[in-house]
Parts: C-alpha cells; sequence; structure tokens
C-alpha cells in the first residue's frame, strides 16, 4: 500500500448560487477574482481546493460546470462504482479478460521511464494503488486541487518523458487534441491577462495507479483544466474512460501556432444528423432546445443513470450506420491506432442498440448536443455559453474586460450568455462497469488470485 489518503470533494453547489453568492460578496470583480480568473493572485487560485471556496464549489472559473466536479455532483468512491447504467442494472458478461494482439510493451517502457525520472519525493506524491480512490477524483475545472506531479513543475527533460507517455497511450490525433487543449488553456489565461497559474500550459498532472507492468493490472491519470484522461492497462488490454475533453475558446493563435479543436467531432456528428430522414429526425432530435450545460455524464456522475433515448441503430439504413460509426470512431480514434480497432469491434457488435439523441439546430455553426449511448459506449458532445472569453482568435486583455463586464457572449456562466462552438465539452465513457477497468479487474481478481 502506498499510503496515500484520497482528495474528496464536498458536494458542490450549483454554479450559478456559487456566481450570484459573489456578486452579492462584492460584484464582478469579487466574482472574477472566487473563480479563479482573477489576474492577481496565481498562488491563491492554483492552491484552492473544493472546501476553500464559497459554498464548498471548486474554486471553478472557465469550464466549470457540465462536467467538472458538479453542479450537484460529488466523488463516487472507488469501490461504489457501479458504472453508467440505463436503470441502475448493470448488463451483465459485456467484457472479458482476453488478447487484443496489440501489444502495450512500449507504453510500459514509457510509463517506467517517466517515473525513474521522477526524484523520490515527486514518485510518492503520484503513485497509488491500482483501486485507489484517486481514480474517481478527476474534474474538469481548472482550480480543482489536484494529486499528483504538475508537467509545469517538472523540468523540461521530465515533461517531455511525460508527453512520450502520453504519445504512446494516445493516436497522433489524440496526442494533438490534448497538447491543443493545453495550449488553449493558456491561451485562455493570456485572454484574461495572465498571472493565472491553473489558466497556463503547465497546470495538468500525472497519477499512476499500480506499478506499470505488462502482466499486472495498472494505470495512469492525467488531467487538468478541460482535460481528463484515465487510462487502464491489463495485458495487452486498454480502457481509456472515462475521457473528457472540451476547450473554451475552441479556436485562437497561440505562441505563433493556429488551434482549431473539435471540428471532427462537430462535422461528424452534423454529417450524421442530416442523414437522416423526417421521420427518423423526429425520433432523434428531442423537442427541448439545447441549454447552456446539457452534459449528464461528467465528473462525480460514475453511477449515472441514463435511459436510452433517440433514434436506435437499428432503424438506420447501413449507410447511416457507417455514419453513427464514423461519429463513434472520431472519439475513440484519441486512443492508439490498435486499441481503437479493437474498440470499434466492440461497438459494431451492439450497433443495432445504439441511440442517437440531439438537441438543438444542425446548421455548420449550430451549437447543439448531442449523445451516442450503447452497452459499450457513452459519448456526448454539448456546445456551451462562453464563460470568460470574448475575441476573435488572439489573446488581447480587451478579451477579458468585455466578458468580466457580461458583454455579448460572456455570460458569466449564469444562463446569460449564447451557446457557441467557441466553449465545447466532450465525454467518452464505458458503461455498465467498465469505466476505469474496473469489470476487467474484477475478473482478473477472481480469476487470476
Amino acid at each position: 500500500m502506498h499510503g496515500h489518503r484520497s482528495h474528496t470533494p464536498e458536494t458542490a453547489r450549483s454554479r450559478r448560487w456559487f456566481m450570484n453568492k459573489a456578486l452579492l460578496a462584492g460584484g464582478v470583480a469579487a466574482m472574477a477574482t472566487m473563480t479563479g480568473c482573477s489576474s492577481d493572485s496565481a498562488d491563491t487560485a492554483s492552491s484552492a481546493s473544493s472546501g476553500d471556496a464559497a459554498g464548498g464549489m471548486p474554486s471553478g472559473g472557465p469550464g466549470g460546470g457540465g462536467g467538472g466536479m458538479g453542479p450537484g455532483a460529488s466523488q463516487v468512491k472507488y469501490a461504489d462504482v457501479k458504472g453508467v447504467t440505463t436503470d441502475g442494472t448493470v448488463v451483465e458478461d459485456l467484457y472479458a479478460i482476453h488478447s487484443t494482439n496489440v501489444s502495450t510493451d512500449a507504453l510500459v517502457k514509457a510509463a517506467q521511464t517517466f517515473l525513474d525520472g521522477l526524484s523520490t519525493k515527486e514518485r510518492t506524491s503520484c503513485v497509488f494503488d491500482i483501486d485507489a480512490d484517486e481514480w474517481t477524483a478527476w474534474s474538469n475545472v481548472d482550480g480543482y486541487d489536484r494529486k499528483g506531479v504538475r508537467m509545469g513543475d517538472l523540468t523540461e527533460k521530465q515533461r517531455n518523458l511525460g508527453y512520450a507517455l502520453l504519445g504512446k497511450a494516445l493516436s497522433a490525433d489524440g496526442l494533438t487534441r490534448t497538447r491543443g487543449i493545453m495550449k488553449l488553456n493558456a491561451f485562455l489565461g493570456d485572454s484574461n491577462g495572465g498571472n493565472q497559474k491553473t489558466l497556463t500550459e503547465g497546470h495538468y498532472f500525472f497519477t499512476f495507479m499500480g506499478t506499470p507492468s505488462t502482466t499486472q493490472p495498472w494505470g495512469f491519470q492525467y488531467e487538468g483544466h478541460h482535460v481528463a484522461i484515465n487510462y487502464f492497462v491489463l495485458g495487452d488490454q486498454v480502457v481509456m474512460t472515462p475521457t473528457f475533453m472540451g476547450s473554451e475558446p475552441t479556436t485562437g493563435t497561440y505562441k505563433g501556432e493556429k488551434i482549431t479543436l473539435f471540428r471532427p467531432e462537430t462535422t461528424a456528428g452534423l454529417a450524421v444528423i442530416r442523414s437522416l430522414t423526417t421521420a427518423q429526425r423526429a425520433k432523434a432530435v428531442s423537442s427541448q432546445s439545447n441549454g447552456n450545460e446539457d452534459m449528464k455524464a461528467g465528473a462525480g456522475q460514475d453511477n449515472l443513470e441514463l435511459a436510452y433515448e433517440g433514434l436506435k441503430g437499428s432503424d438506420l439504413t447501413s449507410a447511416q450506420q457507417e455514419k453513427l460509426l464514423d461519429l463513434v470512431g472520431v472519439y475513440v480514434g484519441y486512443i492508439d491506432e490498435g486499441h481503437a480497432e479493437v474498440k470499434m469491434t466492440e461497438v459494431r457488435k451492439h450497433l443495432d442498440d445504439t441511440y442517437l439523441y440531439w438537441m438543438g439546430e444542425t446548421e455548420d455553426d449550430s451549437a447543439f448536443y448531442y449523445r451516442v449511448h450503447s452497452p459499450v459506449v457513452l459519448i456526448e458532445y454539448d456546445a456551451q455559453a462562453p464563460l470568460f472569453y470574448k475575441g476573435d482568435s488572439s489573446a488581447t486583455p480587451s478579451a477579458s474586460a468585455s466578458s468580466a463586464a457580461g458583454g455579448p457572449g460572456g455570460g458569466m456562466g449564469m444562463g446569460g450568455g449564447t451557446p457557441s462552438q467557441e466553449h465545447i465539452h466532450t465525454i467518452v465513457r464505458t458503461p455498465n462497469g467498465g469505466d476505469y477497468g474496473i469489470d476487467l479487474l474484477k475478473l482478473h481478481l477472481e480469476n487470476d488470485h
């Protein structure tokens, strides 16, 4: 045992409650400080925990809801994780220990090399037991109190070893997406005047559960604002869920690099919905318009009960089914190519029982929500209102001033803004006990020990 104590956030109140409390306490400036977007004190914001902010809310700030530890959600202990289900009952016999014939040797070596490059203190701070509560303690919120080793506190050599590990775990697109989110996080910080430690490239953390091995179960977690990658490994099997990815903004030029995120997720979703007939759309598209925060399966929702809604895969033509698989493939494609193929084979087996659900319009620039849900995969895409970014594609202090003043597009995260494709949250989960590799770990312990 490594002797780590899991950090369990207090139950978060709604962001609207928190924002209103901050406004009453001292107006817009007080709210900006409380939510971690003030440029006055980077150290205070970076060290704020869920118990430090008013009302027990994580320090939050940009992107705080719809995937952070809340609103109204709290951490589920690892031992209590059942997984996402439709009605509280886990569908049995969906997963099995088997050989995928996709080697994890290079991944294990990269993880070992990264850990060997840490000091004793750093390594102790980031290594936990395989069944640690740290698995479920992730959050999307920028100022959330995280454990592990922080990339910004490591040497350049150590960071490069961390990126090398991500490069073995993820596909090229997955790594580019992750790095792009980190860079646009720094872009957002610059847009708000800088001097904010949580809104930088460096405020992302590694933790490890178990010891990297080609035979024994282990995994790692990489998380920070708008990124949470949970990566479980058993032999040559891999589970990379829950994986949260988002960004505000989704376009920007950072240090001379033009970055555009979530176009494949957007266009692939539109391709599916536009392929439907009028009758099919009547089943797939909700009569309810999309709101500011529609995501259901964010952090703290490890035991979510979510009924199937929308159009069933068996009601699609073969051509439409292929478009739906293309959409799922965008998200599954974050993982390395070999294991992505393994997962897609699993998804295809349940294609007839896969549901597409949509809220909102279907124009190229529409802000919409969609969900793909089957016994073995749950994907959500949620276009939200900008919170603290207002601008075109260049980071300027005036962008911060416009949003802080409640200008167009800012909305303060309180429903006053209009959802747009400049603030997107996504989540991928493996329902019925698959998240965090929990079902595989149980099978391993039952059969091998």
